[in-house]
């Protein structure tokens, strides 16, 4: 999804994705993980990838979104946002300050 959000952004190749994503927060992404998804996503018909020419070396490979790209994103978007506000709602509930003990009450063994 995310790779997907940053190429509807604009057309972009493998490495300055990464770099996009390290800015947003995702500096656990690489290159090498990323190249796998991208033909994934390729191969369903979501991206198109086109070679131009670099000063700096050999055809660089960018991608960009097509249609059903573009339709994939936003079901996924969808399904994010209502996991996202789940999450929140349990986390509301939450509270980090309650003694681990108190938490968990024992249960009352005793013969009735």
């Amino acid at each position: 999804m995310c790779l997907l959000a940053t190429i509807a952004q604009r057309p972009c190749y493998g490495y300055e994705m990464v770099q996009r994503l390290a800015q947003q927060g995702l500096a656990l992404v690489s290159e090498g993980s990323i190249y796998p998804l991208l033909s994934r996503l390729q191969q369903r018909g979501y991206l198109e990838g086109y070679l131009v020419p670099s000063t700096d070396g050999p055809p660089r490979k960018y991608y960009r979104l097509l249609p059903k790209g573009a339709e994939q994103l936003a079901e996924w978007q969808a399904e994010w946002n209502s996991f996202a506000q789940a999450v929140s709602q349990i986390l509301k509930g939450a509270h980090a300050d309650v003694d681990p003990q108190s938490a968990h009450p024992q249960p009352d063994l005793r013969p009735q």
